[in-house]
This record gives structure tokens, C-alpha cells and sequence, in this order.
């Protein structure tokens, strides 16, 4: 499948990263994919490979040993890691949420602390904002960061964090009034702080990612700990997200191109009627709609990208992207599958997983129905 048309703004140095990146998700994080899905392990040595590449500090400034990589370049590591294994996809993009908030929103010494060791990829990085029974409001929080003389007490829960037992260091949103909805605030606490992980989550897909609850029992934190004004933290959480969002669509992207590789390959390989399956119409229309869908998405996911970069607001096409592209990775998952026939339904080809995994890309960052909520406004209102 070409990637020309959408590639041809890409500069040199973005299609040498986009193959190296290529190169160490086949090489490196595909070889470790089934057993650490079947084993519900991270595998880190591959974090460690992430390291070298200097990919955990993908959007850390240069001035902190990061690699600054802009909008178009981070979508591009995204989608190629996923083409690997998404749940490694999955801790690196919330690792980078971390990084972004701190290089954003914290202090000059918050950053020189922690900033040019997480480009190292240790501490790793952690984002908690959704809560048990706040859903998709997170203006509905119930976790309370009370302001104490010099330093915040913190008391709450926090649910589906990515990095739970693995992450250090956790970006947390937490209302500073109870009964505010307006006084989230944003802060950086340290596990050592007192967090307690609570159950390891044992999911459909993406089982090889750590998630976690975060529970917070009285948890003291220095006040020059918050990373924003009190009140700030929502819309901070929003700015962050929206670049975030282009991310998870280019690992959907990425995602539904492995899937489409791996069925392609298996249909040249698998004989029907006397000749190989890709030669049946009926399968070769399958191929032709799953192309078209990974060539609009990853089109759209450019554009978001694009906006992005030039300073325009990206929030419309952000929402689009992650919104087409997640649901392009489930329709491709699912034909890659019904291509492999009864195969693809066992644990011996990686079409399964891919198909399991697909379905959170349609669910974390904001669901599809967040999504079009989001869109409607850029289109009507």
C-alpha cells in the first residue's frame, strides 16, 4: 500500500525518523508483542530501546535533552509505534502527556528536576484526570487538593491510568473547593508521595499497558507542587488533550496498517479454489475499502497535525481524526480477521490481538461521542 499521497509534505528528516521508527517497531517491539499481551507484562526492554531513540523525550525542548518534536513528527512516531504493539504506543503517548504538561505549565526548576529524566524515560509518566464515576465530565471530579500552610493534602481516587504500577510520576487534576466545578487545578505528585496503586484492571486488548487506579489518602505535596493557577487546570487538561487526541489517531492509523499488512500477506500465502484468496473479488473489495480507510484517516490525522504546527486551532480537526481514525481501526481490525477465516479467531496469528486492541481507541482521550459532541460545535456553532 502507498503511502505517497500522504507523505509528500513530510520532509527528509521526517521520513528518516518515520523509518527508523518503522524499523525498531518491527524489529524490536513486534518480536516481544504476543507474549507480553499473553503475560499482561510491559515489556521494557523496549521502553529502554524507546529511551535510546530519544523517543521518551519526544516533546521535551531541546534545552532539557528532549527531542521538541512538532505536532506532524510526533503523529509520526505515534502511528509507527503502533504498528508495533499499541499498548506500547499507549504508555509512550501518556508518558509524553506528562512531559508536555510539565515543559508547559511547570516552573523552571519543576522542569529541570524532572524533565531531562524522564527524557531518559525513568521516571515514567502518568496523567490522571478521569475518576470512577466522573465519566466523560471531568468538571464532576470529586478528588480535593486543600490547601494546608505550605503545601496541598490531597483525597480522592483516580481511575483507568495508564502507567499505574510502572509510572513515578503522576500529573494530577484535583479541584482545590469540593464544591467548585470551576477549581480544577493541576499538579505534579510524586508516587513516593504517598499514592497507593490500586487493582491492575485485566482488559480485552491492550493488556500489556499497565492501568490502574490511583488512590490518594491524605497525600501532602509541597504547594509549589501545583503546575498551574488554581482554577486553570481544566482548560490546561483540554489544551493538552487536543494535541494528545492527533496522537491516539495516528496509532489507530498505525494499528490498521499492521492489520492490513499482516491480512494482506496472509491472503497471498492462503490457497482457495486453486489460487491464492487475494485473487477472489470478494476479498480484494475488502482490501480496497480498509485502504481507503487507513489513506483518509492517516489524511486527516496530517491535517490535525498541520494546524497544529501553523498555530491554528486544531480542536475540530483534532476530534475528526481521532474520531474517523478509531473507527477505521476497528472496521480493519475486523475485516483483517475475516480475512484470515477461522485463524484469525486463534491467539496463533496477531490479527486477534489487533482486533481486541482496537476497540479503546474508540474509548480513551474522549469516546466517539465525545468526539462528534466536539465536532458539532466547530461545524455548527
Amino acid at each position: 500500500m502507498t503511502l505517497a499521497g500522504a507523505d509528500s509534505a513530510l520532509t527528509d528528516e521526517q521520513r528518516a525518523i518515520r523509518d527508523v521508527v518503522r524499523e525498531f517497531a518491527v524489529e524490536e517491539i513486534r518480536p516481544t508483542a504476543r507474549e507480553a499481551d499473553e503475560t499482561e507484562e510491559f515489556p521494557e526492554e523496549v521502553w529502554d530501546g524507546l529511551a535510546d531513540l530519544d523517543l521518551t523525550g519526544l516533546t521535551v525542548p531541546e534545552e532539557y535533552g528532549g527531542f521538541d518534536a512538532d505536532r506532524a513528527t510526533y503523529a509520526l512516531v505515534n502511528e509507527q509505534v503502533a504498528y508495533g504493539q499499541l499498548a506500547v504506543a499507549t504508555a509512550l503517548s501518556v508518558h509524553c502527556l506528562a512531559t508536555s504538561c510539565i515543559a508547559e505549565f511547570g516552573s523552571d526548576e519543576q522542569k529541570e528536576t524532572w524533565l531531562p529524566e524522564m527524557v531518559d524515560g525513568r521516571p515514567v509518566g502518568m496523567f490522571a484526570l478521569s475518576e470512577p464515576d466522573a465519566g466523560s465530565n471531568p468538571a464532576e471530579m470529586s478528588t480535593v487538593a486543600r490547601r494546608e500552610g505550605d503545601e496541598y493534602v490531597i483525597d480522592g481516587k483516580k481511575q483507568w491510568i495508564t502507567n499505574g504500577e510502572r509510572g513515578e510520576v503522576c500529573i494530577l487534576f484535583a479541584k482545590t473547593d469540593r464544591e467548585d466545578p470551576g477549581s480544577v487545578t493541576q499538579f505534579l505528585v510524586p508516587k513516593d508521595a504517598g499514592i497507593e496503586v490500586g487493582k491492575k484492571e485485566h482488559k480485552l486488548g491492550l493488556r500489556a499497558s499497565d492501568t490502574t487506579a490511583l488512590v490518594f489518602d491524605d497525600v501532602r505535596i509541597p504547594a509549589e507542587n501545583r503546575l498551574t493557577e488554581e482554577g486553570k487546570g481544566l482548560s490546561a487538561a483540554f489544551h493538552i488533550l487536543t494535541g494528545g487526541r492527533v496522537g491516539i489517531a495516528a496509532q489507530a492509523v498505525g494499528l490498521a496498517q499492521s492489520a492490513f499488512d499482516e491480512a494482506k500477506a496472509y491472503a497471498g500465502d492462503r490457497e482457495q479454489f486453486g489460487g491464492p484468496i487475494s485473487d477472489i473479488q470478494a476479498v480484494r473489495h475488502k482490501f480496497s475499502e480498509m485502504a481507503t480507510q487507513i489513506q483518509a484517516a492517516r489524511l486527516m490525522v496530517r491535517e490535525a497535525a498541520r494546524q497544529d504546527d501553523a498555530g491554528e486551532d486544531p480542536r475540530t480537526a483534532a476530534a475528526m481524526a481521532k474520531y474517523f481514525a478509531s473507527e477505521a481501526a476497528v472496521d480493519v481490525t475486523n475485516e483483517a480477521v475475516q480475512v484470515h477465516g477461522g485463524y484469525g479467531y486463534t491467539t496463533d496469528f496477531d490479527v486477534e490481538r489487533m482486533y481486541r486492541d482496537s476497540k479503546i481507541t474508540t474509548i480513551y482521550e474522549g469516546t466517539s461521542e465525545i468526539q462528534k459532541d466536539i465536532i458539532a460545535r466547530g461545524v455548527l456553532d
